[in-house]
């Protein structure tokens, strides 16, 4: 006897009612927050491109001050790079107005720009705790929710003392719809968490790139003088 979802959810206990509401919650959650992630991490990568065009050539010339004042413009605001950038050339700026010796400058530039890669990293990572704590659980609570329709099901056969699986059929496929819901919800976090952590790790990968690259050029900058 086929069901359909309005009937297997008349058919629920108030538990496996309230596990699936769980389950749905929890899929929202998922796909709100890997949406929002994926639209984050996409202007971060194109806005960090167009910055990379136009910060090249300022970069061969030695113009820093130009340079930090292109990373800070608005139009880079969710750059992963304009952020490290910006960190690096300020400390620069701030070091050469105080008149540290060389050595100083590069060293404190090093530290501001490993603050900013930090900070940008856990902004990238917010909210993929939850996805990963979704992928985790999420089958658990959805076989919590046939525990117990399991449960119900065999009291209502002992209760109409009646027997063969034909008197609990009902019962058990009604649980089991919230087993498979919490599988699905559980892949699609999964799936979220482990695409937006490898984007992290590339943008992790890119910061730490283009760092490196500024403190080379501000080192050739300066044997050249």
């Amino acid at each position: 006897m086929a069901f359909s979802l309005p009937e297997l959810w008349g058919q629920m206990g108030m538990v496996a009612k309230g596990v699936a509401i769980i389950l749905v919650l929890f899929s929202v959650y998922s796909v709100g927050i890997g949406a929002e992630r994926m639209l984050a991490f996409n202007k971060a990568k194109n806005q960090s491109r167009d910055l990379l065009k136009y910060i090249a050539a300022l970069w061969q010339e030695g113009k820093i001050e130009d340079s930090l004042k292109l990373s800070a413009d608005k139009r880079f605001k969710n750059s992963h790079l304009a952020k490290v950038l910006v960190a690096g050339l300020t400390e620069l700026q701030f070091q050469t107005g105080s008149g540290s010796n060389y050595g100083d400058k590069v060293e404190s530039a090093k530290r501001a720009i490993e603050r900013a890669t930090i900070q940008g990293v856990q902004e990238f990572k917010r909210g993929l705790s939850g996805l990963a704590t979704i992928g985790s659980t999420g089958p658990f609570v959805g076989l919590f929710g046939t525990v117990f329709g399991i449960i119900n099901a065999f009291q209502g056969m002992a209760a109409s003392n009646s027997g063969g699986i034909g008197a609990v059929a009902a019962g058990i496929a009604e649980a089991l719809v919230t087993t498979g819901f919490g599988i699905v919800v559980a892949v699609v976090a999964v799936w979220f968490f482990n695409y937006l952590l490898n984007r992290v790790d590339v943008f992790t990968g890119e910061m730490a790139n283009a760092s490196s690259e500024l403190i080379d050029h501000y080192i050739k900058l300066k044997l050249k003088g």
